[in-house]
């Protein structure tokens, strides 16, 4: 990494800690381990009705709403609801998520959903309204067959930041066939050695 990117990199990890913070102060919930992205639209006239709890993950360019105002002109007034995140539930990206909704815990949204109703603990959900696709459990089991099947690559190895022209060309040539998992990410965060940019836990 050069000095310009580690510097890019130390300057907006500063800028999502300071939004947090301010998220915060103004009454948001935001729990520990959570990895909310500067893109993450946040409904900020609103945002002490969110609640997001411990090791939530977004995905870029979602979209958190706990108002709507789209029939203000006609009543003269806007609804607004609460937002509820269970824990280790992850959401998509571009996902949009609209006021009185609770998800989860551990519920994943696929990218590009609408939640526009509350969604059950332990699924995996998508669509636009989001609806559940199956249980956490099965789409679990069918990513671990695959894992013991398919290719494998080390985060530590292959993580963009170690990635040379040999591993990107091995990367290349084995999803040509199929799917490929690289593993030990999510350890690497715990362990303060991933990419990622987390609350503090």
């Amino acid at each position: 990494m050069s000095l310009l990117s580690a510097v890019m990199d130390q300057f907006e990890r500063l800028r999502e800690r300071r939004r947090w913070a301010r998220l915060r102060a103004a009454g948001m919930h935001i729990g520990e381990g959570v990895r909310l992205p500067g893109s993450t639209m946040i409904d900020t006239s609103h945002c002490f009705l969110i609640r997001i709890e411990d090791w939530c993950f977004f995905g870029p360019e979602c979209i958190i709403l706990a108002h709507d105002a789209q029939m203000d002109e006609f009543l003269d007034a806007g609804r607004i609801g609460r937002v509820i995140i269970r824990s280790h539930s992850h959401i998509g990206a571009r996902s949009v998520i609209l006021p009185g909704v609770e998800i989860g815990p551990r519920t994943i949204v696929g990218a590009g959903s609408v939640v526009s109703s509350s969604l059950p603990p332990n699924t995996v959900c998508v669509g636009s309204p989001a609806r559940v696709l199956c249980s956490l459990d099965e789409y679990l089991e069918k990513h671990r067959s695959r894992m013991a099947s398919g290719p494998t690559f080390d985060y530590m190895s292959y993580d963009i930041r170690f990635l040379t022209r040999e591993r990107r060309e091995e990367l290349i040539a084995a999803v040509a066939k199929s799917d490929a998992y690289i593993v030990g990410g999510h350890s690497a965060t715990l362990r303060g050695d991933g990419d990622m940019q987390t609350t503090d836990f």
